[in-house]
């Protein structure tokens, strides 16, 4: 019972960063298409502030065991390469 209650808790953290993510990328999708530019340092702000704020939620998800170091890095590297495509496109508009 104890060790479901734990893979419970891991599932739903890593779950919980994820989504987190997904927040930040349409974060700055909206902010992409209708308020700044990527130049903009509003924009450079909002994304450094964002993705501070992800990295230290992973950081206290490792702490407390609920994820691997391996998978929190692996959601920062999935969202930073989206981040850039998305990025890539806009400049190429």
């Amino acid at each position: 019972m104890a060790s479901e209650m734990i893979v419970n808790h891991q599932e739903k953290a890593y779950a919980l960063l994820q989504a987190d993510a997904e927040k930040i990328l349409k974060l700055i999708k909206v902010q992409m298409e209708n308020l700044t530019m990527p130049q903009c340092p509003l924009y450079e702000e909002v994304l450094d502030t964002q993705m501070f704020g992800l990295s230290r939620e992973i950081e206290f998800a490792v702490r407390l065991g609920l994820i691997e170091v391996k998978d929190g890095k692996a959601i920062l590297d999935k969202l930073e390469r989206e981040l850039s495509a998305l990025h890539e496109a806009s400049i190429r508009k």
